[in-house]
Formats: structure tokens, C-alpha cells, sequence
């Protein structure tokens, strides 16, 4: 389960915390190599998993996601620019921060989300990172999440 990491956090922001039964290399793969990341999240997509490379993924149904990776550290830190090509989260204008911390059951992601325009883009985001976390944690665990059920939608 995904829980918030901290009770308070500034009003643009999303944070939440997961702990995965997975060593963080493991974990890591997740985000840097397209099968994998497909895997959880996304139906297809296109990424250049460098610093300054682009990415874009079809979420769910017509939902696109497209941003630019800024830094990518392996195994511990991963920075992207994030937001929808349709609604009011614009593609590329919010940051996505993930540090993979190791722990002696495996790993604890820590991801931020920040730069959210609304509360509402604040809230749907934060559901949609819990639904694609748990995910995550399923593929970096060794479970085929299957396929997606959630027909999210950017927030309008």
C-alpha cells in the first residue's frame, strides 16, 4: 500500500512513500527500460532515458503523458518533468523526483510531485501515483500487475 510520507506538504505538491520487496537496482529498472516500465504504467510509449531525453506514454484510453527526463542516477534517483497533453496539468510543466532508498527488506521509493497548478490536478495526481506505485511494486516484486483496469483521465 501507498501512504503519504509526510502529513504536511506544500499545496502544489504530492508525496508519497512505498516500501517494495525489491533491491533498488531492481526497482530502478522499472523506470529506465521501456518493457518494463510499460508494465505498470502505460499502454505504449516512446522514452530516452538520458538526462534531457523525452518521453511519451499512453497512459489509459487517449490519456498522453510526455515530459523530459533530468536526471537519471542509478540506482537512487530519477527526475522528470511530467503533465498531460490534454488537461490542466500542461505536458512537461510539473517535476517528478523518485529516490530509491535501500532498506534491509528491500526499498523505500520516495516520490514528490510538485508544481501542481490546483488542488484538484494535487488530488487526482496523488490518486493516479498511488494506483501506479502499487503497480510498480507488483512488476518490481515479481507479480504481473495485468492489465490496467483504471480509466483515468487528466484532470480537466
Amino acid at each position: 500500500m501507498t501512504t503519504p510520507a509526510t502529513p504536511a506538504t506544500p499545496m502544489d505538491t504530492v508525496t508519497l512513500e512505498r516500501r517494495i520487496k525489491a533491491r533498488p537496482e531492481t526497482v530502478f529498472a522499472f523506470f529506465t527500460d521501456r518493457e518494463k516500465w510499460l508494465s505498470w504504467m502505460g499502454a505504449d510509449g516512446t522514452f530516452s532515458f538520458e538526462p534531457g531525453g523525452s518521453y511519451r506514454t499512453r497512459v489509459t484510453g487517449e490519456d498522453v503523458a510526455s515530459g523530459r527526463f533530468l536526471t537519471v542516477d542509478p540506482p537512487e534517483r530519477l527526475v522528470f518533468t511530467w503533465g498531460w497533453e490534454q488537461g490542466a496539468v500542461e505536458a512537461g510543466s510539473t517535476r517528478v523526483e523518485i529516490t530509491l532508498d535501500p532498506t534491509d527488506q528491500g526499498t523505500v521509493l520516495h516520490l514528490i510531485h510538485s508544481g501542481l497548478p490546483t488542488a484538484a490536478a494535487c488530488e487526482s495526481h496523488a490518486e493516479t501515483w498511488q494506483h501506479y506505485i502499487d503497480r510498480l511494486a507488483l512488476s518490481s516484486e515479481g507479480t504481473n500487475p495485468g492489465p490496467d483496469p483504471w480509466p483515468h483521465q487528466p484532470t480537466p
